[in-house]
């Protein structure tokens, strides 16, 4: 008869348990020592190995001739306790044994002596599962054993267990298996029974696992049911990790707060005879892997699922806030609290759609504070000026189109150096390009030829021009574009204007037909101005920093920009963000050389 993998590699000797050398070199040092409990409580989750080590413990303290603390598994005592023909070592399962005519029974029974061995081993397996009475039972021959008795205590819920019963015991706490000792264990069965397993299907089935090695060899022995060499998709086949399209249309539909679509799929889910309970607790799953993508920085060394499944969690991740999360796993949560207890599942696990798709409707704290949240953005938004500005924007785009003549020349895209992004508009051809101007240049209104230039009269230190100076700012007449240079009246406006016959210079300032010479390209850049830009680029290609940097102001110092005024959840993602940003803001600014950091 086929004897599957985990009882088939159970392990003879403390050596051979993975995972745990803080229990197995102590109990391998006690019973070389001879310094014996009489009372031993193993706790843990399951699979890590307690009930293996009970059963090597009971071997080696009765071994007859033991090696360095671990049993021969050659002598009578050993045989005869791994195949059930020695009585002196007695396994119970305390959920089927619970009651107090159990436990005395017990008790009585520790009153004779072993009949083959030195010791009489009681293992009592699940002992979470005693009642009360039992408990109380079990305490004083728990606490002064004949001499011939060792008990041994094993439980996944020691915290059910009396605290009178945890003093009397040497306690040993099994840890979770870490990856690396499943991995091992795994290629080690492997090769005994040659058979083909790969590095990532062996990692792939240690995280499904959880810490557990026996759940990891049920699955190994699953995958062997199918194919002999063992590769990731077998192990996706074998484990069912496909399949969960599903789960990721309804976080769409969440996402997109479509009633129709959620109460759709929850129906076909229903006729295909899904249980409702079933299905809010993968939802939950499901977000909780959102939750731990947007808060960690290497999510696959907690969640388990294939590189493809991760990659759509990622993406999933990017359109829901923390807040929106918390609240549909509230939302979940509490719903698969009523489907336990009403008699209509199906319309717990509707009307927990409907919540999560109509956040507005519900009164829950974590609702609020999910709307709250939205609104402190939109609010954030406001106050920058951002929504006001590309109103504005969206108008005099409105009223360019209706004033611009089909014959405009037509100009190069790049020179365009509009606040706002330039991907907006739809047809560049239709719009004429304002001219860059420098930091504290004097930007005067454009001039109505028709009439006299009283914008000068306003500025008892600025000269006349003979001619006007280049621009490439188009004056309209006509409904005709002109790109002649005016010439002005002959008379100067003002008396006391002297009248120039080159080129004026305002206040010391650089002659307009050329640009200012600087030797450092980025010190001259007008962060102030271009700021607002460089945060909407940002946000356009690095969607993580949506909304954190409102509110921020940035100094160029050399080539190194430093942004200040950021929240508290800039400095976690700029690490993870840094080269992106970086990029949106060179070029922005026209800066290949610029560093970005916080302030």
């Amino acid at each position: 008869m086929y004897r599957v993998l985990y009882r088939k590699w159970r392990p003879q000797t403390f050596s051979d348990v993975a995972g745990q050398p803080h229990i197995t070199e102590t109990l391998t040092n006690e019973v070389r020592e001879n310094r014996l409990a009489h009372a031993y409580l193993f706790t843990g989750s399951r699979g890590t190995g307690k009930t293996s080590c009970a059963k090597i413990l009971s071997k080696a303290i009765n071994c007859l001739s033991p090696v360095n603390g671990n049993p021969c598994n050659m002598c009578d005592i050993c045989r005869g306790i791994d195949n059930g023909s020695v009585l002196d070592v007695v396994e119970i399962d305390a959920a089927s044994n619970r009651g107090i005519d159990d436990i005395r029974a017990l008790r009585e029974e520790s009153a004779f002596t072993p009949a083959q061995a030195k010791f009489r081993v009681y293992i009592i397996d699940e002992v979470h599962m005693l009642t009360i009475e039992a408990f109380n039972a079990l305490l004083k021959t728990l606490e002064e054993p004949p001499e011939h008795i060792v008990f041994i205590l094993a439980t996944t819920e020691v915290q059910k267990l009396p605290s009178t019963i945890l003093s009397r015991c040497q306690r040993f706490d099994f840890r979770r298996i870490s990856v690396d000792a499943i991995v091992s264990r795994l290629k080690y069965v492997a090769q005994n029974e040659k058979v083909a397993i790969d590095d990532a299907a062996a990692v792939l089935i240690a995280r499904i696992a959880d810490g557990g090695m026996r759940d990891a060899l049920s699955i190994f022995d699953r995958c062997l049911s199918i194919s002999e060499n063992v590769t990731t998709q077998v192990v996706s086949d074998a484990a069912g990790l496909m399949s969960k399209e599903y789960l990721f249309s309804l976080c769409e539909a969440f996402r997109n707060k479509d009633t129709s679509k959620a109460l759709s799929i929850v129906d076909e889910l229903h006729n295909s005879s899904c249980d409702t309970e079933r299905l809010c607790t993968e939802l939950t799953n499901h977000f909780r892997s959102l939750l731990v993508i947007k808060s960690v920085k290497n999510p696959e060394n907690i969640l388990v699922s294939t590189n493809e499944e991760l990659e759509e969690l990622k993406k999933q991740a990017s359109l829901f806030t923390v807040e929106e999360i918390l609240n549909i796993m509230n939302i979940l949560s509490t719903a698969i609290a009523s489907i336990k207890v009403t008699q209509n599942r199906r319309v717990e696990t509707e009307m927990a759609m409907i919540k999560i798709c109509t956040p507005e409707t519900s009164t829950d704290v974590s609702a609020l504070f999910a709307r709250i949240a939205k609104l402190e953005k939109q609010i954030a938004d406001l106050s920058s000026g951002q929504v006001v500005i590309q109103k504005q924007e969206k108008a005099v785009q409105t009223e360019i189109k209706k004033s611009e003549p089909e014959s405009a020349h037509a100009f190069d895209i790049n020179s365009l150096e509009f606040e706002d992004d330039s991907h907006e508009y739809d047809n560049t051809d239709d719009y004429i390009p304002s001219p860059p101007y420098e930091e504290n240049d004097f930007i005067p209104e454009p001039p109505m030829f028709d009439d006299e230039p009283d914008m000068m009269q306003s500025f008892d230190n600025i000269p006349v021009f003979d001619t006007q100076p280049e621009s490439d700012v188009p004056a309209s007449t006509n409904n005709a574009p002109v790109f002649d240079e005016p010439v002005f009246d002959d008379e100067p406006i003002s008396e006391n204007v002297p009248v120039f016959d080159e080129s004026p210079v305002f206040n010391n300032q650089p002659v307009f037909d050329a640009p200012p010479e600087t030797n450092n390209p980025v010190c001259d850049i007008d962060i102030k101005k271009k700021w607002r830009n460089c945060i909407m680029e940002c946000e356009k290609d690095c969607p993580p920093v949506t909304g954190h940097l409102i509110g921020t102001y940035a100094e160029v110092n050399g080539n190194n920009l430093t942004i200040f005024g950021y929240n508290t959840v800039l400095p976690m993602i700029f690490p993870m963000v840094k080269d992106k940003i970086t990029g949106s803001i060179r070029r922005v600014l026209g800066a290949p050389e610029l560093n970005i950091k916080l302030g």
